[in-house]
């Protein structure tokens, strides 16, 4: 029997919150490894009733999740969470429960003819218990989305909430507690200590997203137990504007991607190479856009704050530094002389910062977009190459030469044309990183690869081939073994 069996035939919450119950992280981890022990492959209904029990969640919760996520940011609009992260859960679970009944088919492979008679196929098996741990700027997406992975996938799953988010990681685990058995999907609060705790357990596979820094912490809590990972980290995502791009279109659809969630999405444009001659038109169009997006900021009901104190002190001490050194910024309004000390960032454009200050070296996750300029196109792309490599870049413009080189001759997680963010909600394609990005991806088939086990299977009957040359080799094997390379 399954962990759920009880509600095999009727998708609906157990009706009763299990959050009283505060076993240790070891202890859930061991409920959940032997839950899963009594079904190691659920069937496709089994999974399809999983995802539904998910989608229900989402779906008939939507103004608690988006009131407890607007708690922790101080502000944040509802529609941006309804368009940011509710209806891509919601999409991408309706594609999963499409999808899947192709994706658990076994694979068939072709035999090559020295093992006749004999059939191959791949068999993709759930792995077990995965981990999952989420940042805080998209928590509902950035806990859902592999949550989906893993489930069509046949896994159990632990979660590991962000700290930053108290109020809606206290909502989702309660949502969670009510919906799932917490055999099957369970969920974590807690600080730093507890997250460090939470990578060392021995899950089957561990999803981490986050910083690169506490990326690579993560691994190496991994390796203790050889447990596989896949890194969505980040890094300074560029937007080159080609050098007879549509200024004002690139200016606009810039501006909203950086605009959205205040610019704290680890695939927003980080910072824009411009020709020499356009950047003036560039910082009028973009202001114009934020102007026209927002109207103000401190006031404005769909432009979001930064999370906590503790990044905008982040944030103000690189603005600090960088303007210290020589950059000037650029904003849409006239802003009040206690700007800094608002809970709301404007979005700046900030022209000039020398290189080794941390606007240039760090991934920003805020609402300000460094502009560099250059004279050649050719210069562009080896600025962007001498640099690490990111989750995403974006190409502005109509030259399909230039699109060209810039797949070629350039790494990135993903590139988008004409257009930047949107393209983490394309269920039919792998998000992942990159080098210092990320490593392994997600998302659709992808997703379901990486949280599956991909097993061969060869089959031979009583008819075979291999007895013929079992020892001892005679003038027959030399014959065909000097067939076989080709002499």
């Amino acid at each position: 029997m399954n962990d759920n069996s009880q509600d095999r035939h009727h998708d609906r919450p157990t009706g009763e919150s299990k959050m009283s119950e505060q076993p240790t992280l070891n202890t859930r981890f061991e409920r959940q490894k032997a839950a899963f022990e009594t079904q190691r492959c659920p069937d496709l209904l089994e999974r399809k009733r999983r995802l539904r029990l998910l989608r229900r969640l989402v779906a008939e919760n939507q103004e608690l999740i988006c009131t407890a996520i607007a708690a922790d940011f101080g502000h944040r609009s509802h529609d941006e969470t309804l368009f940011a992260e509710i209806i891509p859960t919601l999409s991408s679970i309706d594609y999963h429960l499409k999808k899947m009944p192709g994706w658990m088919r076994p694979e068939r492979r072709l035999s090559h003819w020295t093992f006749w008679p004999s059939r191959a196929a791949v068999h993709y098996q759930p792995k077990g218990v995965v981990g999952i741990i989420v940042p805080w700027n998209y928590p509902l997406y950035l806990a859902t989305g592999p949550l989906i992975s893993a489930l069509t996938a046949g896994n159990h799953a632990m979660i590991k909430m962000s700290e930053a988010t108290p109020e809606f990681s206290a909502c989702f685990a309660s949502l969670i507690a009510r919906y799932f058995d917490t055999t099957l999907v369970t969920v974590v609060e807690g600080d730093v200590d507890v997250a460090v705790e939470f990578g060392q357990l021995p899950f089957d596979h561990l999803l981490f997203t986050g910083s690169t820094s506490v990326g690579k912490a993560v691994m190496r809590a991994a390796a203790e137990h050889l447990t596989p990972v896949t890194l969505e980290l980040g890094g300074k995502s560029p937007a080159f504007i080609g050098a007879r791009a549509p200024i004002k279109e690139a200016a606009e659809r810039i501006a909203f991607a950086k605009g959205m969630n205040a610019g704290q999405t680890c695939v927003a444009p980080d910072y824009v190479l411009v020709q020499e001659d356009q950047a003036a038109a560039f910082i009028e169009h973009y202001k114009q856009a934020m102007a026209g997006f927002y109207t103000d900021y401190l006031d404005n009901p769909d432009y979001s704050s930064v999370v906590n104190d503790r990044q905008r002190k982040r944030l103000l001490g690189w603005f600090k530094e960088a303007v210290d050194a020589g950059a000037k910024w650029h904003a849409p309004w006239t802003l009040a002389d206690d700007w800094q000390q608002q809970i709301k960032l404007p979005p700046l454009i900030i022209t000039d910062a020398p290189d080794d200050t941390a606007l240039m070296q760090e991934e920003i996750f805020g609402p300000w977009l460094p502009l560099v300029t250059y004279r050649q196109e050719a210069d562009a792309i080896a600025y962007i190459n001498a640099r690490p490599r990111p989750l995403a870049l974006y190409y502005f413009g109509y030259n399909t030469r230039t699109r060209d080189t810039l797949l070629v001759e350039t790494h990135s997680g993903g590139m988008m044309t004409n257009n930047a963010l949107v393209h983490v909600a394309y269920d039919q394609l792998p998000f992942g990183g990159i080098g210092p990005s990320g490593m392994g991806a997600y998302h659709g088939i992808e997703g379901f690869h990486t949280f599956s086990h991909a097993r061969s299977l060869v089959q031979h009957g009583r008819l075979s081939a291999i007895p013929m040359i079992f020892p001892p080799f005679g003038r027959g094997v030399h014959k065909l073994m000097q067939r076989l390379v080709g002499r």
